[in-house]
């Protein structure tokens, strides 16, 4: 990961950005899947898992979110958002492959929901991930490092 690059737990301060940042990189693809796109919607969407959040800082700006949840053999990548500003950069990918390596350590496999058409399944497939299941709106993704 690129040494400017931060992780640090989210608080409740953050959630006004949190919910902007879900707007910003989500909405797009939640209207082409026909899910709701409310503020509420991304709300709730936001506040689920909440104690699992990370947001990606870069030098000391926020540009993004992690969710990843733990268990004894499954790590699920529940959320990872980049401000669009800062996408195509490789930070993404960087936060990604510090998970993976920690996840070889830990001998568990991370799993992952892509919505279809979304262009971060390009990301995830050259990061190793491969389908393993799918849905009218989503993707399985699920990678062994």
């Amino acid at each position: 990961m690129n040494d400017a690059i931060r992780l640090r737990a989210a608080t409740r301060d953050d959630e006004v950005f949190l919910l902007e940042l879900r707007k910003l990189t989500m909405t797009e693809h939640l209207v082409r899947a026909g899910e709701p796109v409310d503020d509420e919607s991304h709300r709730l969407r936001m506040l689920a898992n909440f104690e699992t959040a990370r947001i990606i800082c870069c030098d000391a700006q926020r540009i993004g979110l992690i969710k990843l949840i733990r268990s004894e053999d499954d790590w699920r990548l529940q959320q990872i958002q980049i401000l669009p500003g800062y996408q195509g950069r490789g930070i993404g990918g960087g936060v990604i492959r510090a998970v993976l390596a920690e996840a070889r350590e830990a001998g568990v496999t991370v799993s992952l929901r892509v919505l279809r058409r979304n262009p971060a399944m390009r990301l995830y497939e050259r990061l190793g991930f491969q389908i393993t299941a799918e849905s009218d709106i989503d993707f399985k993704m699920t990678c062994k490092p």
